[in-house]
């Protein structure tokens, strides 16, 4: 079956076919789905709106884990929640999804800082491994850092890692295959006892391994984070501890996800004063320090 577009603005409303469902330990699911207009446009950090089902009027954001631009599939990860993730949860191999895609502000990547710092907090994992693979395939010369929590069961076979890493946590050894294959080094905490993994939050990971970094190198970083709105701000405290730049993408409920309801407003800091952004289309990516102030 062949998918339909039609444009509203910069996002499309795209016929979605699934193409794969796997599900995972958690009540965690990867959607795979042949949405080839949207991931010709997408970027890290942005999101689709997906109907659920037929029968549920509302629409439920999810973030882009990956694409493929040239075979026109994207991958979302995702955790049964409530009524309309569980009903997504039953879709199968051939039926056909609406969407809205892509959605929102991406990340943005700064040639001065080479040497990212991708932290990914439970649902907050996809855009950390999109953005890892824009890294990887667009800028060969960067070299990404991921770091990834979660207190439910990663949605992956842990694997020890072949790519040391100098000043990483004692024990820390644990990766996420995929990135491994990519030459990319990945961590992973948890409070769980997960063989391999970081005994703490991934925050105080990244405390850990930002505190073995002379100056020189923390002038390469730039931290990015996506996750629960407490490890955001914990990710802002550590990024300005260190006197790092950093963006967070906001996780927040959304009916329209295109900043007609307003029902995402957050507050941020900007030049002209605080004000109430739209997380849907003036983020969900946005500097950490406007949305998190450091103590003073």
């Amino acid at each position: 079956m062949s998918a339909t577009t039609q444009r509203r603005g910069s996002i499309l409303m795209e016929d979605a076919v699934v193409l794969e469902h796997r599900a995972f330990e958690g009540d965690q699911y990867i959607l795979r789905v042949s949405a080839p207009r949207s991931a010709a446009r997408a970027l890290p950090g942005q999101f689709a709106h997906l109907a659920c089902d037929p029968a549920l009027p509302m629409r439920r954001p999810l973030s882009i884990m990956r694409v493929d631009a040239a075979a026109g599939w994207m991958d979302f990860l995702y955790k049964i929640v409530g009524t309309g993730s569980r009903m997504l949860s039953q879709r199968d191999e051939g039926d056909v999804i609406s969407m809205l895609a892509p959605i929102g502000q991406p990340f943005e990547l700064h040639e001065n800082r080479r040497r990212p710092l991708l932290i990914g907090g439970g649902v907050g994992i996809p855009p950390m491994v999109f953005l890892a693979d824009y890294i990887t395939h667009k800028a060969s010369d960067w070299r990404p850092l991921v770091m990834m929590g979660s207190e439910i069961p990663f949605p992956f076979t842990l694997r020890p890692s072949s790519i040391l890493i100098d000043g990483m946590a004692d024990g820390a050894i644990a990766s996420m295959p995929l990135l491994e294959g990519w030459g990319v080094p990945c961590r992973l905490a948890t409070l769980q006892g997960y063989s391999g993994c970081y005994d703490g939050y991934v925050t105080d990971l990244a405390r850990v391994w930002l505190g073995s970094l002379g100056d020189d190198a923390l002038d390469d970083v730039e931290v990015f984070a996506c996750g629960p709105t407490p490890m955001l701000r914990a990710a802002a405290q550590v990024a300005a501890e260190f006197g790092l730049p950093c963006q967070v993408s906001l996780e927040e409920h959304m009916a329209c996800a295109v900043g007609g309801c307003a029902g995402c407003t957050v507050l941020v800091q900007t030049d002209a004063g605080p004000a109430m952004k739209r997380v849907c289309v003036d983020g969900p990516v946005f500097d950490a320090y406007s949305v998190f102030p450091p103590a003073a």
